[in-house]
């Protein structure tokens, strides 16, 4: 039974692979990353401008939820539109590059032996690895030494559309949450401790798939959201 379930596990990794290449996941995860960020910080300054502004629990809720599905419709569809013309591009280079290979055979032979030669490879050698290699899958290599590019692993939109819409909600509902249900005299400053709580996670958790600073990308994180619920706050509070 043990070994059954455990090629039963393997098989279904290797499909999740094959589903989602490494470049489509991380841009899945960069685009939810993003997504909760956005939601977090402007959810957050929109529900505390309100708040600055001295208006009633009802105009907080509406401005909140208006506020979150007016940027998660946003960002999911930014998110389209970006992806969609990366893919595009990705598409054009792939048909130009394919063009290329049919006219100059051997230019583009000798432009992949010298991508090995600087690679650190001997002359001699980087001349039968390129050779061996054209023969094999002429387009797929040279898209992948020129352009970073690998066939049928194109971009897909929808992915990080939804991906970044639907992890906008769930950011966007800490702050909500928080300006509903926290008692006034503390329902500002619970909110502002709540986000700063939040946005310490998405900092670190950027900072993790950039693999750059975490404590930078924390500090970097909350000093936006203070900056911008602070800039909100006084805003309503001087319009309010």
């Amino acid at each position: 039974m043990k070994s059954i379930s455990s090629s039963s596990d393997e098989s279904f990794s290797q499909r999740l692979i094959q589903k989602f290449h490494l470049s489509e996941q991380l841009n899945i995860i960069r685009a939810g990353v993003l997504g909760a960020n956005d939601g977090i910080v402007s959810v957050a300054g929109i529900v505390i401008g309100v708040a600055g502004a001295q208006q009633s629990q009802a105009a907080l809720f509406i401005a909140g939820i208006s506020g979150m599905f007016a940027g998660a419709l946003s960002m999911g569809g930014g998110e389209y539109i970006s992806v969609s013309t990366q893919r595009d591009t990705q598409k054009t280079m792939t048909h130009i590059q394919n063009k290329n290979i049919q006219a100059n055979y051997d230019g583009e032979l000798a432009d992949l032996t010298q991508h090995y030669e600087d690679e650190g490879l001997t002359p001699d050698l980087a001349e039968k690895v390129a050779t061996q290699l054209m023969e094999n899958d002429a387009l797929n290599v040279t898209l992948k030494s020129k352009c970073n590019i690998e066939l049928q692993h194109y971009f897909n939109p929808w992915h990080a559309a939804i991906s970044s819409f639907f992890s906008f909600i769930l950011g966007s509902l800490l702050p909500l949450l928080s300006i509903t249900f926290i008692p006034n005299p503390y329902k500002v400053v619970g909110t502002i401790a709540a986000v700063i709580l939040a946005m310490s996670f998405t900092g670190y958790a950027s900072a993790s798939l950039g693999n750059s600073d975490r404590i930078r990308g924390v500090l970097r994180n909350v000093l936006v959201g203070l900056g911008t619920m602070t800039i909100t706050y006084l805003i309503g509070g001087s319009l309010g």
